[in-house]
């Protein structure tokens, strides 16, 4: 899962990423309204973790520019600005969910895991597809009650054909989501081809294939 956080406080910026890195989360950052917007513009995002009062805008803007540009990722305001009007704006706006400062990192893993449960897997905890059934919650995976071991790689691909299992995924914004911005913009991405090979290996019981379209990008098959 790749999250952007927005936060203008270094320390709490600095202590979320660590915290969210720990539990395995792609995680880019930024510290002000306008390295957000670009980033907003140019990339796309599981989750956003954003503070509304930043030095050079208002996060909720940055609500108003999702929408704007169609964005579906799932949008925590972490801010410690407490009001109901802030919490009824901001989810007005199409946030998710509100979380106040200062608060506890497990509760912040909680919400997130929360959100994503919700917009992608309606709220299970336990995802299955064909013969494949994995914990969200210990990012275990299951095929035919045989638990396989996936390194951290391959289990964000897989879970990123998922989540997008109607789509044809390019090879670009695989690499984005899986090895973090600015990768998309790489000469080759031949460094996808042997996670992909492995990934493939450990999927010859499952009754789901990824499918490769030459020169484009994969798609996930259910047989």
């Amino acid at each position: 899962m790749k999250i952007l956080i927005v936060e203008d406080e270094p320390q709490m910026l600095q202590n979320m990423r660590q915290s969210l890195e720990k539990e395995h989360y792609n995680v880019e950052a930024v510290s002000d309204f306008s390295s957000a917007s670009e980033k907003i513009g140019v990339y796309n995002y599981d989750c956003i973790l954003l503070d509304i009062g930043l030095p050079d805008g208002n996060g909720l803007e940055l609500l108003k520019l999702l929408k704007k540009l169609n964005k579906d990722g799932g949008v925590i305001i972490v801010s410690a600005k407490d009001s109901l009007d802030d919490r009824l704006k901001g989810l007005d706006l199409g946030a998710d969910d509100y979380l106040p400062k200062p608060f506890h990192m497990a509760e912040l893993h909680a919400r997130v895991k929360a959100v994503m449960r919700r917009r992608n897997f309606d709220g299970n905890k336990i995802v299955e597809v064909g013969n494949v059934i994995i914990n969200l919650e210990n990012r275990s995976v299951h095929i035919e009650e045989k638990e396989i071991n996936f390194n951290r790689k391959e289990y964000d691909i897989l879970m990123y054909l998922i989540t997008n299992k109607a789509r044809l995924v390019t090879k670009a914004a695989l690499a984005e989501h899986v090895w973090g911005d600015h990768i998309d913009q790489a000469d080759s991405f031949d460094f996808i081809y042997s996670q992909m090979k492995n990934l493939r290996k450990k999927l010859e019981n499952a009754t789901i294939n990824v499918e490769a379209v030459y020169g484009v990008g994969y798609k996930l098959q259910i047989s």
